[in-house]
């Protein structure tokens, strides 16, 4: 059965998404809940890092054409997923590795497979995480640089062929709050709809007699699969 989806990814990664949503023949509204700001004023002090961590592509992004990039292409990149570890290659670094499928995995794949006497782990983030990231290495003797380098602005409005979505695609626990206010606000009868969450904290913020479906693993294949059986 074909659906009308709407994508509430930020702008950046929604259209990679709505291609993949398209050829298996569904109809995709893309409606952002978030917007990628940039901060102007990155300062990433000098350090002997070991590593870069990434919980989001966004994080890469914002650094190109900026100063930094040249000075940390010689360290090794670890990504949350498959989006981050193709902007680290898209922005020139060599030596990626995908682990963890969130921040916790990607937390716990750092703790099992580096050394905290090694170096600090330089992680680079938005100004809101979904986890955290930087306390779970830091429990475990890790030293974290952490550096906000953008920050996701909520919208203040939805797509205005929002409410003839059948299915929502929520990817965060702020997402789906933002996803019920707004549509509280343009009168959208979201229980009518399938939500399909990328996590279970995602699930959790919605309302229980809201109909939702949670990804197998945290990564946008399992989404893109979970609704391919609701479809």
């Amino acid at each position: 059965m074909i659906m009308r989806l709407l994508v509430t990814r930020p702008i950046e990664d929604a259209d990679a998404l709505a291609t993949k949503l398209e050829r298996l023949g569904h109809q995709v509204i893309a409606s952002p809940l978030l917007h990628i700001a940039p901060r102007p004023d990155i300062d990433i002090p000098k350090d002997d890092y070991q590593l870069i961590a990434l919980t989001s592509a966004n994080a890469i992004r914002c650094l190109a054409g900026t100063r930094h990039l040249e000075a940390l292409h010689r360290l090794p990149v670890i990504a949350v997923g498959p989006q981050s570890a193709w902007a680290a290659r898209q922005a020139g670094f060599a030596e990626i590795t995908e682990a963890g499928g969130d921040g916790v995995g990607l937390a716990r794949h750092i703790i099992d497979t580096a050394s905290h006497k090694a170096g600090p782990v330089l992680y680079l983030s938005g100004l809101d995480t979904a986890s955290d990231f930087s306390g779970l290495l830091e429990r475990a003797g890790f030293a974290v640089r952490r550096i906000i380098v953008y920050e996701a602005r909520a919208a203040t409005a939805l797509s205005p062929d929002a409410a003839k979505a059948e299915g929502v695609l929520l990817y965060s626990p702020r997402s789906a709050r933002l996803w019920l206010d707004l549509s509280d606000k343009h009168d959208i009868r979201a229980k009518a709809m399938v939500h399909f969450c990328l996590s279970a904290n995602v699930a959790a913020i919605l309302p229980d007699d809201f109909v939702t479906r949670i990804a197998a693993q945290p990564t946008e294949d399992s989404l893109v699969e979970i609704i391919g059986r609701a479809a």
